[in-house]
């Protein structure tokens, strides 16, 4: 009975053993990673609808057009072409990138 007692006591440890050491292995993100994560992802969308609010009340917006993306084409003083994409960017467009919207 005694060794019975210990082989199953030495099984159990065996186990135990490997299965702590099978999580210490997994990553896990911290809490300052995902509020990081999430303070970017809203700074970019922060940007995106203050440059496209800008962007609608003094450029002109392409009527008809769309960007490669499927937004809207505004165009500026200069005459230049451009779409706001996710980061809050503006993307200057060469004559062939702009497309037509299609008809409802």
């Amino acid at each position: 009975m005694n060794k019975k007692f210990l082989s199953g006591l030495l099984t159990l440890a065996i186990a135990g053993t490997i299965s702590l050491s099978a999580q210490a292995q997994e990553k896990k993100k911290t809490v300052g990673q995902t509020i990081d994560k999430t303070a970017t992802t809203v700074g970019h969308k922060t940007a995106e609808v203050a440059v496209k609010g800008t962007s609608k009340v003094g450029d002109k917006t392409y009527k008809g057009k769309m960007a490669p993306d499927g937004t809207d084409v505004y165009i500026d003083g200069k005459n230049r072409k451009y779409y706001v994409n996710k980061k809050g960017g503006k993307v200057y467009l060469k004559a062939s990138q702009i497309s037509d919207k299609p008809a409802h």
